[in-house]
């Protein structure tokens, strides 16, 4: 199965947009991201990736508000993401509505601390976010501000290896920009680590990346920036649903 999963990022409690994850480029898309996420809902969507921005760069989660709405007032997955750092995090992320959650920074900062997620909430409930930049192909965390020097196969491998089932993977420098996906990137996860279901994020331009992600065997694709600049138009969007 292939899934489409609209990214909803969240600055203040309002739906925005980056390019490449850089802050200055901040655009307010809506100040109602219930209401984009019932339009996704109206058309089939069934998971949302939602991307606390204010919590990945203070270290803890802020808009649980934005969470429990969505969650309230839609039958939507929520993966909710940004500054989940303890239990009580991951507890709270859960109570108010949360069917997933994607986590980063811990990963890198304290490996162990996934390692006990994974047991304590299971692997069907905890995402594994590894974002990099090409150039380099190291771990990018706190909402990308900070770069790690740790290399992406070997953080996907370390958790791989600790029962890690879900990954989301950006390459940041195509995030916001619609310059396609880094297929390569992709294609190389898939072969190394061939039982990890993998979303991929970043470029997508339409209807047509989705397809070949698809037949490469990615399991999802998160995207935003295409549907929010009318490249990708809710009834496409409606459409591959239904064919998929």
């Amino acid at each position: 199965m292939f899934e489409i999963v609209p990214s909803v990022w969240l600055i203040n409690g309002k739906c925005v947009r980056l390019k490449r994850g850089d802050f200055s480029t901040e655009e307010v898309i809506s100040n109602n991201p219930l209401e984009i996420a019932q339009a996704f809902e109206s058309i089939g969507i069934q998971r949302i990736h939602l991307v606390d921005l204010d919590g990945a760069r203070r270290g803890e989660p802020k808009n649980y508000h934005i969470l429990e709405a969505i969650a309230g007032y839609t039958s939507l997955k929520v993966d909710y993401t940004g500054g989940i750092s303890t239990h009580g995090d991951v507890i709270k992320c859960f109570e108010f509505g949360a069917a997933t959650i994607t986590v980063s920074s811990i990963a890198a900062n304290h490996p162990d601390r996934l390692e006990q997620f994974l047991l304590s909430y299971g692997r069907e409930k905890i995402n594994l976010a590894a974002d990099i930049n090409p150039a380099d192909n190291k771990i990018k965390i706190r909402g990308w501000l900070k770069k790690t020097e740790i290399d992406l196969f070997d953080h996907i491998d370390f958790f791989y290896q600790r029962g890690l089932k879900y990954l989301k993977c950006s390459d940041i420098s195509r995030d916001g920009v619609m310059e396609g996906p880094n297929f390569a990137l992709f294609q190389t996860i898939r072969d190394r680590f061939p039982e990890i279901h993998l979303a991929a994020s970043g470029g997508v331009r339409g209807i047509d990346d989705f397809k070949r992600l698809k037949d490469m065997g990615v399991s999802a694709s998160v995207f935003g920036r295409a549907y929010y600049e009318g490249m990708i138009t809710l009834e496409e969007l409606k459409a591959f649903v239904l064919e998929n």
